[in-house]
């Protein structure tokens, strides 16, 4: 079954980096966010991993966990990680899971059941499905998905962003409008009516009947 927004996210046991972890008690009562990839020393992942390393401390500040999974074993991942410091300066301190039987992968429908039970003799091509992000919350529910081609680095700077959107209107009952950026105005949600807008934001916008802006609400 596809995994969609607001599902539970499925949980494993798995080895990693930071050795054996189930992944709902690693996530604990904060948030996370699992990024995959189809394969040890590809280039763009290459890139992604260390760019990820680099915002570490972003993702910290806004109580996010971050781990990783690549369709290969834990032992070749050391070696990963060299490859990485070298091309990014940065190091992967953050755990990086081993789905060599595929599991993980075909749990988060990642790749069909079809796929075989080893990450032996598979190419990227064959993995190329597996390229997602996973916002997790606190509750274990889904609350974004993001899935890029092979050719098309990550952009990690959106999830931080998208990240900012969805704690605030999680606190607030507010939206955030395109392009949003922490600190713009927000947009007022249908369930508040007017006077109670006033009494949470005190004054607004209405641009139309149905769209409302207000200043951001404090964190």
């Amino acid at each position: 079954m596809s995994l969609r927004i607001n599902d539970t996210t499925p949980d494993f046991t798995a080895e990693t980096t930071a050795g054996t972890i189930n992944f709902h008690e690693w996530i604990g009562d904060g948030w996370a966010v699992l990024f995959s990839h189809p394969k040890n020393f590809t280039p763009v992942c290459t890139t992604e991993l260390g760019a990820m390393a680099g915002l570490e401390g972003e993702f910290r500040k806004r109580g996010v966990k971050i781990i990783g999974i690549s369709v290969d074993p834990v032992e070749s991942h050391g070696k990963w990680k060299d490859d990485i410091r070298t091309a990014t300066g940065f190091d992967v301190n953050y755990p990086l899971i081993g789905d060599k039987n595929l599991n993980v992968a075909k749990l988060y429908d990642m790749l069909p059941a079809g796929a075989g039970e080893s990450s032996e003799g598979r190419t990227p091509a064959d993995n190329a499905t597996v390229r997602s992000v996973y916002v997790i919350g606190p509750d274990k529910k889904i609350k974004l998905i993001l899935t890029y081609p092979m050719t098309t680095g990550r952009n990690f700077a959106e999830i931080l962003r998208a990240i900012d959107s969805i704690q605030l209107t999680a606190k607030h009952k507010v939206a955030t409008p395109a392009n949003w950026q922490n600190g713009d105005d927000v947009i007022i949600t249908a369930a508040v009516s007017d006077d109670e807008a006033k009494e949470k934001f005190g004054s607004f916008d209405v641009v139309l009947p149905y769209l409302r802006k207000t200043k951001q609400p404090a964190a």
